[in-house]
């Protein structure tokens, strides 16, 4: 695995695992690299901190080697490095919720205000909206892109 420092055209940075350089250039060019916060996949290669030396034969490198082994190296998902169990169980979470789309900010009063059952809800909201539902003291947090869009 290949570990890119990555940023969008919004200056987002976050990293991506790719099994090669071309594999990175194969998904960019279908556009399925796309930045965890907005979603944009105009995305670009970053310098990197990490300095990689090559092994010389009977020597160490000088920082760590990915694991050689699959099984021992985690699995990650390449758009929100975030390891595949947690980001399936996150998805999970956000299934398991009911969307109300554009109803949110009605729908997330009636909870706070006990005119409706409590329950787990999801849905749009205006960036005004969502300011006056802040306003009001009802708490509430915006879903990453990756966890918003269907995966399927």
């Amino acid at each position: 695995m290949i570990i890119f420092d990555l940023t969008c055209a919004h200056g987002h940075r976050f990293e991506g695992w790719f099994a090669s350089a071309e594999q990175f250039d194969r998904q960019k060019a279908e556009a399925l690299v796309a930045c965890p916060i907005c979603d944009d996949v105009g995305i670009e290669r970053v310098p990197s901190a990490q300095v990689r030396v090559p092994k010389a034969a009977g020597r160490e490198s000088a920082t760590q080697a990915e694991p050689t082994d699959a099984e021992s190296a985690p699995s990650h998902d390449a758009v929100a490095g975030l390891p595949s169990d947690v980001l399936a169980k996150l998805r999970e979470i956000v299934r398991n919720t009911e969307n109300v789309g554009r109803r949110f900010p009605e729908e997330a009063r009636k909870i706070h205000y006990n005119e409706a059952p409590a329950r787990s809800i999801r849905g749009q909201a205006s960036r005004d909206e969502a300011q006056e539902l802040s306003d009001e003291g009802i708490d509430f947090a915006q879903l990453p892109p990756f966890l918003s869009s269907d995966p399927h």
